[in-house]
């Protein structure tokens, strides 16, 4: 089966060119150097048709910016990203719009991310009515379609986006992505900002839009606790490196690699009642930075000289079992 989406050796850094009076001190012999943040770093990931993948990871670690580049909205400093198999970068004006439509993006802070000059039916049915997907006429009954698919009232399509609440907002969100019928959606800590009676709400309205319009999922998260409910196979992500990817029981029945084993621990359990949880060991480093070797040793309980120097390869353990780490490597 050839994969919905799939990214190779995608990598991205950010530079902070000099300025000018930067560019005077380096002349005078100041010690001033570009800043390159290291955000993502050499990342390989398959999505197949349907699935549920969920990404993981503290903040900083690069997984906003690895679903904007699957989305297309940042450009990859290295990789590429293959939508059914085809580089979307070798496309025609076209074909690229339609892949463009194809991959939607839900962002995390649905009041950021909404334009609050516009009306609801205006957010939700400019896209449709652009790309031709609908004509004018047809327009008013196409976006009230669509907001009973995320659970809105119709008749509420002429307000505008402060008079609704914010899991309101996050389904306004959710519409518009759909209104342009895609096939793959990002969705970048899309109940982050949520409460957790409407986190629960707005996750089994993106599960029941999976069955109802076929969908993929690159689902974003820093809560292992929400993402075990919605997602088939789990990437573990550390300063923009995948250090694991697994399905998700067997991930949380045994994780391999130290980062998953720490984040897991301090997942709140109900039999785990009278415990004390504590974080993880130091602060994650700073992506201008990076530790040399493994991205994760200055942290690790079983870090080795090997991990200070040597950077681990992705190792396949198992069928969809990868884990990048020196203690476990493929026969």
């Amino acid at each position: 089966m050839t994969a919905l989406m799939e990214v190779q050796g995608l990598s991205k850094r950010f530079v902070k060119r000099l300025d000018l009076a930067a560019k005077i001190a380096s002349k005078l012999g100041a010690d001033v150097q570009e800043e390159v943040v290291h955000a993502v770093d050499d990342v390989s990931l398959v999505i197949q048709p349907g699935e549920v993948v969920g990404l993981v990871g503290e903040s900083g670690c690069g997984k906003s910016t690895l679903g904007r580049m699957v989305a297309g909205i940042l450009t990859p400093t290295e990789g590429t990203v293959l939508l059914d198999g085809i580089d979307t970068a070798g496309l025609s004006s076209s074909d690229q719009s339609a892949a463009a439509l194809a991959v939607q993006m839900i962002f995390q802070d649905p009041f950021a991310s909404l334009n609050p000059r516009m009306r609801v039916e205006q957010i939700v049915g400019e896209a449709p009515l652009v790309h031709g997907l609908v004509d004018r006429a047809g327009l008013p009954s196409y976006v009230d379609d669509i907001l009973l698919k995320v659970g809105l009232d119709p008749s509420m399509k002429r307000r505008y986006p402060h008079q609704f609440s914010g899991g309101q907002r996050q389904r306004i969100g959710i519409a518009r992505a759909l209104a342009v019928r895609p096939r793959f959606l990002v969705c970048d800590e899309a109940i982050a900002a949520l409460d957790v009676s409407i986190q629960a709400q707005v996750l089994n309205l993106f599960m029941d839009l999976r069955e109802e319009l076929d969908l993929t999922y690159l689902f974003i998260s820093h809560d292992l606790g929400v993402v075990e409910h919605i997602a088939d196979r789990i990437v573990i992500m550390y300063l923009g490196r995948v250090v694991e990817a697994a399905p998700t029981e067997a991930l949380f029945a045994d994780p391999k690699h130290p980062y998953t084993q720490a984040l897991l621990a301090e997942v709140p359990r109900l039999d785990q009642r009278k415990r004390d949880f504590t974080p993880i060991a130091g602060e994650i480093p700073s992506p201008l930075a990076p530790p040399s070797g493994c991205h994760f040793h200055p942290r690790c309980p079983h870090a080795s000289d090997i991990c200070k120097t040597t950077v681990p390869s992705l190792s396949r353990l198992q069928k969809s079992w990868d884990v990048r780490c020196h203690l476990h490597t493929a026969d």
